[in-house]
Formats: structure tokens, C-alpha cells, sequence
């Protein structure tokens, strides 16, 4: 047997004992280069609201953030598992409980019925909501205007077969408005907000019709493994959209480099659409649940959906 060089056998000595010593980091609960290995609460947010103003003030820096043009688009990352708690409205935890998609809704706000709504052209001759029988209008499907759409045609002896649904995306949805390939346009803030201009008219808004709230969804890994973390980032999230709706001026001035809006759009929109986080109670189950039987009854989900189970009130009290 050939005896190993003096070199060799300093290297493997070397080799061994930087071994030992990162073995030893990691059984501490460190890592070799001295970071913190705790993992990081990976957010879902959209081009508004309050999450986008946590993440414009920096006040959530150890998160990792991910941005989504809709609620159904987010809600698809948390079928993957790519994010822990996300921010949608209130169709889309309806449209991913039928898809078997596992989340739990933690937290809502108070109601925005004016954040959203179908807007048409001024020249278009189209008054009333009723004036839209066999006419075009485009939304994002599974978004929270579905359900104002919905609401609507009830409100006004309509059925979804009155009219001619485009399911098209905000950044598909505006070109088509513009351009007149649609009739009307169902819509939310800060989208709402960026297509109103002369010769645009609100023709109808949610008011009376839709809550409209903000939901806070969180995958079940999330609450298992990383529940002190949400309870923690959850007391952040309404600590600042407390200050925004206090301080609406400045609010605006940090969202709107962020959403890349216009300051004067970006306080047109927050002035109706911002509003206080609350608790997900009882009531807000029956009112989830009401829109979930009206998806089901429509056929717009492929059955029933029992999402009042989907309701967690473990961080009530964040928000009370």
C-alpha cells in the first residue's frame, strides 16, 4: 500500500476538518456564511391595495414578493406552492375552491363597492345597464367583477345569455375598450381608475350590488410551518394600511412610483378603493358562501363549493 504525500495529506486534513466545522454551523442552526437560514414568507400582490404598500415602504424587507396582473392568476401560484399568503377579491377563492386549489382565507377588509365597475363610452348610446342586451362586454374571468357582472344581469332581468361575455385580461381588456371591440368593460381600481378619461361614463358601480372586499389567502404549508411569521407580517400589513388611510396624501405619493401610475390617478383610485383590514367572522363565510352558490347555480363553477370550511380566524385579532 503507497504511503500518501505529506501535501495529500494535509489537503484531505483540511478537507475533513472544514466538514466538521460546517456540520457543527448547521446543528447550531447556522449556516457556513453566518445568514440566517429562517425561511422567507413569500407574498402574492397585486397592482394595488394594501400589500403594494407594504412592499413600496419597505416595511416587510426579509420577504420575498411576487407580482400577479389578477387574483386568479395568484391564486394558480398557490396551487403550485410558489407562494405562502396572497391578496385577492372575492370571486377568485370562489373559482379555486372548485378547483381543488388548498388555501385558507385569513383575513378581509372592509367593503369597496366602489373599486370596481363596467364602464362604457359616453357616444355609445348605452344608459343603462339594461342597454347592454346583445352587446359585448369584456372582464376578467373568475376575477371579482364576475360577480358584479352576475349581481348585475340579476338586478336588471338579464341572464349571461343576454349578452356577449369576452374573458379577457386588464392589459387585453383596456386595447379592446379603446379601440371599440367591446361594448363595456368590468373592471377594478387602479385599472378602473387608469381608464377613466373624457368620454369614458361609469355606467354602474357595485354599490348595493357587491361587497367588493380584499381577501387574504394562506396555503396550508404556510400556516403549518410558518404561522409566527404571518401573525408578524399580518400586524405590518394593517399597521401601514392604517397609516395610508390616515395620511391619504403621502400614501400616494410612495404607491404611485411603485404601481407606476400617475400620483393623481393613484389618489383617484385609494380615495374609493382603500379601505381597513378586518376579520374574517362568520358573516363573511355566509357572504363567500352566497357567492359560491351563485357561481354553482350559474354553472360557472363546475358544481357546489363549501367555502365557508375554507374560513380561519386564527389571526382575528390582528385586525380587531
Amino acid at each position: 500500500m503507497r504511503t500518501p504525500s505529506p501535501r495529500r495529506a494535509r489537503t484531505a486534513l483540511l478537507t475533513a476538518l472544514a466538514l466538521v466545522a460546517a456540520v457543527g454551523l448547521t446543528a447550531c442552526g447556522g449556516s457556513a456564511s453566518g445568514d440566517d437560514d429562517t425561511p422567507r414568507l413569500r407574498i402574492g400582490y397585486q397592482r394595488f391595495g394594501g400589500l403594494s404598500l407594504v412592499k413600496a415602504r419597505g416595511e416587510a424587507p426579509d420577504a420575498e414578493w411576487s407580482l400577479f396582473e389578477s387574483g386568479p392568476a395568484l391564486t394558480e401560484a398557490l396551487k403550485a406552492g410558489s407562494i405562502d399568503i396572497g391578496q385577492t377579491g372575492e370571486a377568485p377563492p370562489i373559482f379555486a375552491a372548485a378547483g381543488k386549489i388548498p388555501f385558507s382565507v385569513i383575513g378581509t377588509s372592509e367593503p369597496i363597492p366602489q373599486g370596481e365597475a363596467v364602464l362604457v363610452k359616453e357616444d355609445s348610446g348605452i344608459r343603462t345597464f339594461a342597454d347592454l342586451k346583445g352587446r359585448t362586454v369584456a372582464l376578467n374571468k373568475g376575477s371579482n367583477v364576475h360577480w358584479l357582472l352576475v349581481r348585475l344581469l340579476e338586478a336588471n332581468n338579464l341572464t349571461l345569455q343576454d349578452i356577449n361575455v369576452r374573458y379577457l385580461k386588464p392589459a387585453e381588456g383596456r386595447p379592446a375598450f379603446d379601440n371599440g371591440q367591446v361594448d363595456a368593460w368590468v373592471i377594478w381600481d387602479p385599472y378602473f381608475a387608469l381608464a377613466e378619461r373624457p368620454g369614458v361614463r361609469i355606467l354602474a358601480d357595485a354599490t348595493g350590488l357587491a361587497s367588493n372586499r380584499e381577501y387574504v389567502l394562506a396555503h396550508p404549508d404556510a400556516l403549518a410551518d410558518k404561522s409566527p411569521q404571518i401573525e408578524s407580517f399580518l400586524r405590518t400589513y394593517r399597521t401601514v394600511t392604517d397609516w395610508g388611510i390616515a395620511n391619504p396624501a403621502e400614501r400616494a405619493a410612495v404607491l404611485a412610483p411603485e404601481l407606476k401610475i400617475a400620483e393623481d390617478v393613484t389618489s383617484r383610485a385609494l380615495d374609493r378603493s382603500a379601505r381597513s383590514l378586518a376579520p374574517v367572522t362568520p358573516a363573511v363565510g355566509d357572504e363567500l358562501q352566497a357567492i359560491a352558490d351563485g357561481f354553482a347555480t350559474l354553472e360557472l363553477i363546475p358544481g357546489p363549493v363549501d367555502i365557508r370550511s375554507r374560513i380561519d380566524d386564527r389571526f382575528n385579532e390582528v385586525y380587531q
